[in-house]
């Protein structure tokens, strides 16, 4: 079989005259697989024509679908002043009366009800796997405990580490925590906090070396609704603080003459999961108070206040700026822009400034640990509540950092799968090696170098390269589905390949053990154009191939919202150029991510596709690239495949972009066959 596919690469600066055969993009093969469900079609055509199921151009089959990979804030829901002790009973969906405002994001967002667990936009914690879209909690076991500090746990227990007794609470759903330490025996302290029912006083028991307990106050420095959230919460207040309050320590009888700093994410269970600075005197200053939300008190409605996700009602002017006031997150996930200093990801997620430049990753594209940033930190990003003398004590703190423990488990955790960075170790002569393809713009296809795009692979059959895909680790390539059939023995993999008709000293080729199409892939419409190709083992080893400098994986999107409309990203293929012939050497070149495909398209456009390329028709993906890969790279340089070539009309024609196969999609579906460790270096 043979795929006629896209990356049909026309120079329209270059080479004018090729403008007169820019209608060559025949329709794709199909002679493959079985009918399956929907997902996504590719074949290009050489005009709009029906749906075929063999070997033509793309399908015509009704029912226009929307990509979901659009930017997420755009218009806003609404929200009062400030919280007052009323309590949350299930609310509206929407507000009543909805009030527009400049930060909060679009209705279409706010509608979905995210929260800190919607993993399509934030990452969960070490304890938590993103499944479905949702942070599940993982069992312990699977928590790593090199380089951890062990915990003792409320229940007199030892654990590990801070992300084992984390799962343990995320499954029970209650604080589990008491300290950092090893001797955990019970007649020994734990940690316990009160607030004083009539001021609100927030005073906490930190145990120390001698088996006892330090009575200490909250400094008001740094205390803000989402440490309050928690000190509420630990108190059977599930709905977290309704206002933050502090009151003068010269008005207090008989009380500890030292406070402690405190920096929560908000959504805690306990405050002894939060950053504990140490001890300051707090004699001449102002000590942390709150007013819980009461349970019994709970509004119908919020009226023209915000509405979390978890029903509880706070001001508007209190979403979007990075604190977590309601307690669940929801009031930061949907934002246009972010107000009072806080930090904007592209998928519309405040952070708060802190986060910024911290050594952890927050924004999905890795955007707030970008090296264009540093200088900002410890200016525009900094809130002048949080003094840097504090800050600066994170790291040789008398107490151990929960934060730094979390960052530490999810490093471990990223590193036990290495892919979307090419390997520095190359045969090429020349250096500026696979340097972002963002940085020069291209017209029309350029030659790799040779050893450039080293996640590229060849599908071989019968001794031709009508395919491409892309290597994702272990033993997985994935492909579209119209390039393969469910004939492992009549297919081979080719890797490092760069001239078509020539193997190269990095070159390998790999048996195939087994061909996985998708179960609802359709040949008519191109739905659900997507195949995994498993590899045959070497003989008495676990691994497909001998080591190889000039092969490199690429890693696999968990989330649509990954990367944004007009990003630019990658194809590469051997498929036809300008001048209808077939490449000879394996050209790259840079595509922008399309919206609202169905335009173009009109009711042929599925669920599961997308569209790149550039809609003056320049670049292109052509007949020969199918199932070859759409990579984009995120802030950092970590390349994901975002799509596989799959179908279009008119190579390169202007108003005819080509259209994918979208990988995130398919998360959960590639995740069930490859297992977790072949998947992606995040959320997992």
């Amino acid at each position: 079989m043979r795929s006629v596919c896209l990356f049909c690469l026309f120079l329209l600066v270059i080479h004018s005259e090729a403008l007169n055969q820019a209608d060559f993009k025949e329709p794709l093969a199909i002679n493959q697989q079985i009918p399956q469900k929907q997902v996504f079609p590719f074949p290009l055509a050489s005009s709009p024509a029906p749906v075929k199921t063999s070997p033509s151009p793309m399908s015509t089959t009704p029912a226009p679908v929307k990509t979901n990979h659009a930017p997420l804030p755009t218009t806003p829901t609404q929200v009062n002043t400030s919280p007052s002790p009323v309590s949350t009973s299930p609310a509206p969906t929407t507000p009543k009366a909805p009030v527009t405002d400049e930060f909060l994001g679009p209705s279409e967002c706010l509608d979905k009800k995210r929260t800190r667990s919607s993993c399509d936009l934030v990452f969960c914690p070490p304890w938590e796997r993103c499944i479905e879209g949702k942070c599940s909690c993982k069992p312990p076991y699977l928590c790593p405990v090199e380089n951890t500090r062990p915990v003792c746990g409320r229940d007199h227990r030892n654990y590990r580490s801070y992300c084992q007794a984390m799962a343990v609470s995320c499954r029970t759903k209650k604080p589990t925590m008491s300290h950092f330490g090893e001797n955990c025996h019970a007649s020994l302290d734990k940690f316990l906090s009160s607030i004083d029912q009539d001021s609100g006083l927030v005073s906490m028991f930190l145990p120390n070396s001698d088996g006892g307990s330090d009575e200490v106050l909250v400094c008001q420095k740094l205390w803000d609704m989402a440490a309050a959230n928690v000190a509420c919460r630990e108190q059977g207040k599930s709905l977290g603080a309704a206002s933050v309050n502090s009151v003068p320590f010269d008005s207090l009888i008989n009380k500890p003459d030292r406070c402690v700093s405190v920096r929560c994410q908000g959504y805690e269970t306990s405050l002894s999961e939060c950053v504990i600075y140490d001890k300051v005197m707090s004699r001449y200053g102002r000590v942390a108070a709150v007013s819980c939300y009461e349970a019994q008190r709970k509004p119908k409605e919020c009226g023209s206040d915000f509405q979390c996700a978890n029903s509880k009602c706070v001001s508007v002017d209190q979403t979007c700026d990075g604190v977590n006031d309601c307690g669940d997150r929801s009031d930061e996930m949907c934002c246009k822009s972010c107000r009072n200093g806080a930090f904007r990801c592209k998928t519309g997620v405040c952070l708060h400034g802190e986060a910024v430049n911290d050594g952890q990753i927050d924004c999905l594209d890795g955007e707030d640990e970008a090296e264009k940033h540093k200088k900002k930190t410890q200016t525009s990003f900094r809130s002048s509540a949080d003094p840097e003398k504090i800050l600066q004590q994170l790291g040789h703190s008398e107490f151990v950092s929960p934060r730094n423990e979390t960052k530490s488990t999810r490093d471990h955790l990223e590193s036990l799968l290495y892919c979307g960075v090419p390997n520095a170790t190359t045969v090429d002569d020349e250096e500026e090696h696979r340097r972002s393809p963002r940085v020069r713009r291209v017209v029309g296809g350029v030659p790799a170098k040779p050893t450039q795009i080293q996640w590229q692979v060849a599908l071989v059959e019968n001794k031709r390269i009508d395919c491409g895909g892309a290597y994702i680790g272990g033993c997985w390539v994935i492909t579209a589905a119209h390039c393969v059939r469910p004939n492992p023995s009549a297919f081979k993999v080719k890797f490092s390949i760069w001239k078509k008709f020539h193997i190269q000293t990095t070159s390998d080729i790999v048996p195939i053990e087994d061909i996985r199409i998708h179960p609802n892939y359709n040949p008519a419409t191109y739905e659900n154009d997507i195949a995994l190709i498993q590899l045959q083992k070497r003989p008495f080893t676990e691994e497909c191939f001998v080591k190889n400098p000039a092969i490199s994986a690429v890693c696999i999107p968990w989330t649509p919202q990954l990367f944004q409309p007009n990003h630019t990203c990658s194809i590469s293929g051997w498929g036809r150029t300008a001048d209808g012939r077939s490449a000879r050497v394996l050209l790259w070149a840079n595509v922008s991510l399309i919206a609202d495909c169905q335009r173009f398209y009109k009711d042929r456009f599925k669920p599961g596709m997308m569209c790149a390329g550039d809609l003056e028709g320049s670049v292109d993906s052509c007949q020969g690239d199918s199932g070859g890969p759409l990579v984009c790279e995120d802030e950092l340089g970590v390349s994901y495949l975002w799509g596989i070539v799959s179908w279009g009309d008119k190579c390169g024609m202007p108003g005819f972009p080509g259209v994918y196969t979208q990988v995130a999609h398919y998360f959960e579906w590639i995740r069930l066959h490859t297992g977790w460790t072949a998947v992606t270096r995040f959320n997992s």
